[in-house]
C-alpha cells in the first residue's frame, strides 16, 4: 500500500510539472505528457527512489533524478512531439530542474513516512 500512494502522489507531482512545463511552456500535448509520465515515473521510482535514494542518500537521489529526467524527456520529447532538437533540449532542461527540486521533498517524505521509511534517514534507528 505504501509503494502504491507513493507512486499515485509521485505520478501526480511528475504530471503536474510536465504539463506545467512542456504542455504550457512548449506545446506537448497532454497525451505525450502523460506518456512521458509513466515512463520517467516508473523508472525513477524503481532506479533512483528505492535504488539509488536508500544507498546515497537525497542528494545523489536528486541528481539522479535530474539527469534521468532530462535524459528521458529530451529523448521521448524528440520521438514523440513536433519540437526541434535544440527547443527539445531546453524544454528538458527545465523539465529536469523542477522535477529534480520537486523529487528533492518527494525523497524526505518516502523517507520518513513512505516505503523507504526503513532506510538510514528512518527515525527509530
Amino acid at each position: 500500500m505504501e509503494h502504491g500512494k507513493a507512486l499515485v502522489i509521485k505520478g501526480l507531482l511528475t504530471l503536474i510539472a510536465l504539463f506545467i512545463v512542456l504542455g504550457l511552456g512548449f506545446g506537448v500535448s497532454f497525451g505525450n505528457v502523460l506518456i512521458m509520465t509513466a515512463v520517467l515515473g516508473i523508472i525513477s521510482y524503481f532506479a533512483g527512489d528505492l535504488g539509488v535514494l536508500p544507498k546515497n542518500g537525497n542528494i545523489m537521489a536528486s541528481i539522479s533524478d535530474f539527469g534521468l529526467t532530462f535524459l528521458v524527456v529530451w529523448l521521448m520529447g524528440m520521438l514523440l512531439a513536433n519540437i526541434g532538437f535544440t527547443t527539445m533540449a531546453g524544454a528538458a532542461l527545465i523539465s529536469a530542474l523542477v522535477i529534480a527540486a520537486a523529487e528533492y521533498f518527494f525523497h524526505i517524505y518516502i523517507t520518513t513516512k513512505g516505503p523507504v521509511g526503513h532506510s538510514r534517514y528512518s527515525t527509530s534507528h
